[in-house]
């Protein structure tokens, strides 16, 4: 038997995903052989190998926009009680003058990622051999490639975790061994077939998107706006396929799978690092959890009787 936890992408909407491991690795006392993460779901696939929850949830619940771009391409204003961006036109130039491929940069990310992923935590994780699996998008190969830390060395992990998490083109592009590496969400926002390939035989996989869709989107203000609504198309489209595929592939195999969708959305930029929302979010994401075990435990009793 090989239990996997999987997380999908979702920006600042990890905290829920947070909320959830939490509560099944707590309270269900669920232990997982496997960690896989795409994007933000990278960034807390280490932490969760390990059992740090208290560390991921102070990481997950205290940084803002400032732990993430070390040049923001955006400003965040409320337009009616709601956060909305704008484009930050001086910053956006500034990069195109020094020869940047993005609007962005994500520089302190990597610094982010470095502090609290540290070389003790990657060598304590070999040593237990826990696998760790970080998705990334090869843009040069156009092809999706998954980095076990394994088979890293301790640089090249951060380096993995950090282009899982970039996404372009408004953060950062990593250059590395002669590719052009980015978010792992734009190949495989939810590596279920994944996991699954690396021989689990049951899967909890946290989608950080609702079930069903539950929005229209408001027609967009600028430039960027658009962009990120188009993206946002995109990558429902892309996490959907990934959802099918993994249903196929653990019907096939006879894999138990297990899907924790958000039962709200949670926000229409996942790019917005708000502090107070993300800690409601991970208590959200906790309660979420807490219930559907509570449905699933009386849907049982139920069929008992």
């Amino acid at each position: 038997m090989k239990k996997a936890l999987v997380i999908s992408g979702g920006g600042s909407k990890g905290a829920f995903a947070g909320g959830v491991a939490q509560f099944l690795m707590e309270e269900k006392k669920h232990q997982y052989d496997l960690f896989l993460g795409t994007s933000t779901g990278s960034l807390m696939v280490s932490h969760l190998a390990l059992g740090q929850l208290e560390a991921l949830k102070t990481l997950y619940t205290s940084v803002n926009q400032k732990s993430i771009f070390s040049n923001n391409p955006f400003f965040i204003k409320k337009v009616h009680g709601e956060k909305v961006i704008s484009i930050n036109h001086l910053n956006i130039l500034w990069n195109f003058i020094n020869g940047r491929k993005t609007f962005g940069e994500s520089k302190n990310l990597r610094k982010l990622i470095k502090d609290n992923i540290t070389r003790e935590m990657f060598e304590q994780i070999k040593a237990e051999g826990k696998e760790v699996v970080i998705t990334v998008s090869n843009l040069s190969t156009n092809k999706v490639e998954y980095k076990a830390l394994s088979e890293c060395k301790y640089s090249d992990f951060c380096d993995w975790v950090w282009a899982s998490c970039n996404y372009l083109p408004f953060m950062s592009l990593l250059e590395k061994d002669y590719c052009q590496y980015g978010d792992g969400g734009f190949g495989c926002l939810i590596p279920i077939r994944e996991a699954i390939l690396r021989g689990a035989t049951e899967v909890d996989a946290i989608i950080l998107e609702t079930e069903v869709t539950q929005l229209n989107r408001l027609s967009p203000k600028n430039a960027f706006s658009l962009l990120f609504d188009v993206f946002e198309f995109m990558l429902e489209h892309v996490e959907r396929h990934n959802i099918t595929i993994g249903k196929l592939s653990a019907k096939q195999n006879n894999v138990k799978l297990n899907l924790y969708y958000t039962p709200t959305v949670l926000t229409t930029n996942s790019l917005i690092f708000d502090q107070k929302l993300m800690k409601e979010w991970w208590a959200a994401g906790y309660a979420y959890a807490e219930s559907k075990e509570e449905e699933t435990t009386n849907e049982f009793r139920t069929n008992m009787v």
